[in-house]
């Protein structure tokens, strides 16, 4: 949830911000994030790694990114986010402050203490901005939701942490979450 504020911000003033400060611009309100758990920052690490080791392993072209790393997800408008992880297959939408344009893949790990910034805004935000395929990683009930959002053609599916799940984007991409380190 954002604080009160006083205009509308804009990237660039996102963009200006300190260095040490964890927040999304959304709409032109600055959200401020919480630093994130230990399991949060366990489970970000073990799927970069192994997002990471099938991209080099294949000789893939797609990048993969941790946060913080800045998704403007339209040039045209005012908001930067920071999924936890990022997948962009196309070069052309990378520069030096990140992302412009929708990543193909992107995966977030739910925050207990607001749930609803992953599975409403930031899924509406998603879709809309044409992301293919979009993971909320729940560490709190052991869940994995997948959205695949292709043109118009729009599905969900839930996983637990004792499942492997296919990566949509990929034809022979799998993570098995029980083969994951996440104690």
């Amino acid at each position: 949830m954002g604080l009160p504020q006083e205009k509308y911000y804009t990237v660039e003033d996102y963009y200006n911000m300190p260095d040490d400060i964890r927040a999304e611009l959304i709409d032109g309100e600055i959200v401020y994030m919480a630093s994130p758990s230990r399991i949060h920052q366990k489970i970000l690490g073990e799927l970069h790694f192994a997002i990471l080791n099938y991209i080099k392993t294949k000789g893939g072209n797609c990048e993969v990114y941790p946060a913080p790393f800045g998704v403007q997800l339209d040039e045209n408008e005012d908001t930067v986010l920071e999924p936890d992880i990022s997948v962009i297959c196309d070069p052309n939408k990378l520069n030096d402050r990140g992302c412009i344009g929708a990543p193909d893949w992107i995966i977030e790990i739910a925050s207990p203490s607001n749930p609803k910034n992953d599975y409403i805004t930031k899924l509406n935000l998603y879709s809309n901005a044409h992301v293919r395929e979009y993971w909320i990683v729940d560490p709190e009930n052991n869940g994995i939701h997948v959205y695949s959002m292709d043109g118009d053609k729009f599905s969900v599916n839930a996983y637990t942490f004792r499942d492997t799940v296919k990566a949509g984007i990929y034809e022979d991409l799998y993570i098995d979450f029980a083969g994951l380190d996440l104690g």
